[in-house]
């Protein structure tokens, strides 16, 4: 049976290379690319071209999606739209009408579909939070101590609510969320990638937390196969190993600049309002607590692991901005 896929959000990075892959492959029929704008050229950061992706032009909040969906047929549908930062142009009121209201029309126009047979929401592993209460390692069953208050990871938080919600009225569909620890590599911009690339490195006095990342290679894999296979559930997604923020910085040459609580948090607010870079309150506090999750569950579904470590996928990060330790020593 020929196959028609419908990915969200491909404007950006990893969306744009997951309608790529996905439309490379014989067995699809169709891929169908939906953004609020459209990418900014056939060729993607990175050599990424979007291949023969149809794309068309429609905001999720918009009952709009529904038509696309039901005109072309969907049974696979990619959610890859969340944004994790508001945008100089766009405030935080538009981030989460976008995030939340554009995942419920989504999943409102799935739910009324005859084709849909397949759903796959990318999530973030900062639904788990950060505090000093949390375990070391988080698995897929547990829950924070104290749950997102802010920003993106408040908006991921309802989103996965919405899309318990919908496997529960449609049992039909095969659903699978994946909570992705941050994302690095050459061709990814976020708020971490830019807070690395500064050259002086804020950090919170007293604490020295544990990352994880999850190369975009990597991240882009997992998305192909739980676009292509049944693999109910919902699955943490990193790399092995952790890596402190302390040797993120000295592994990227930069110098560390400890500074009290309030007042990191008062420099973030000043760096974000002139859009350098993203300093929220749940940046805050990951760059005070950290976050760890087990994979284990993947790992076992898929048969497979990530290629890349968390310290691995951090080097090809620095790698590709040519960061290098003081003195090239890199260990």
């Amino acid at each position: 049976m020929t196959r028609t896929v419908l990915v969200t959000g491909v404007s950006r990075h990893i969306g744009a290379r997951v309608a790529s892959v996905l439309a490379a492959d014989p067995g699809i029929g169709r891929v169908i690319g939906v953004d609020t704008v459209p990418p900014p050229s056939l060729t993607r950061d990175g050599g990424v071209t979007l291949g023969r992706t149809e794309f068309v032009r429609v905001d999720l909040r918009s009952p709009d999606i529904a038509q696309v969906i039901a005109a072309a047929d969907i049974d696979t549908v990619v959610h890859m739209s969340l944004v994790s930062a508001p945008s100089r142009n766009a405030g935080r009121s538009y981030m989460k009408e976008h995030n939340v209201i554009g995942t419920m029309q989504l999943l409102g126009a799935c739910q009324r579909s005859a084709t849909v047979r397949r759903v796959v929401v990318r999530s973030t592993t900062a639904v788990y939070g950060s505090s000093p209460t949390d375990p070391a390692v988080f698995t897929e069953d547990l829950e924070a101590h104290e749950g997102p208050s802010h920003g993106y990871a408040k908006d991921a938080v309802e989103v996965e609510g919405y899309v318990r919600g919908f496997s529960r009225r449609r049992p039909d569909v095969t659903v699978t969320l994946l909570r992705f620890a941050n994302f690095m590599g050459p061709g990814v911009d976020s708020p971490l990638t830019r807070y690395f690339s500064q050259p002086l490195l804020p950090t919170v006095f007293g604490f020295d937390p544990r990352l994880q990342f999850v190369h975009e290679d990597d991240a882009v894999e997992v998305l192909r196969r739980v676009a292509l296979e049944d693999h109910p559930g919902t699955y943490n997604v990193a790399g092995a190993g952790v890596l402190l923020l302390s040797q993120c910085a000295r592994r990227a040459g930069r110098l560390s600049l400890p500074l009290p609580s309030p007042a990191f948090g008062l420099l973030g607010g000043a760096a974000r309002r002139i859009g350098l870079v993203d300093f929220s309150p749940e940046q805050l506090r990951l760059m005070s607590f950290g976050r760890v999750v087990d994979t284990g569950r993947l790992e076992a579904e898929l048969g497979w692991r990530p290629k890349f470590t968390t310290e691995a996928a951090y080097h090809d990060f620095l790698d590709s901005r040519g960061l290098h330790a003081l003195g090239g020593d890199r260990r």
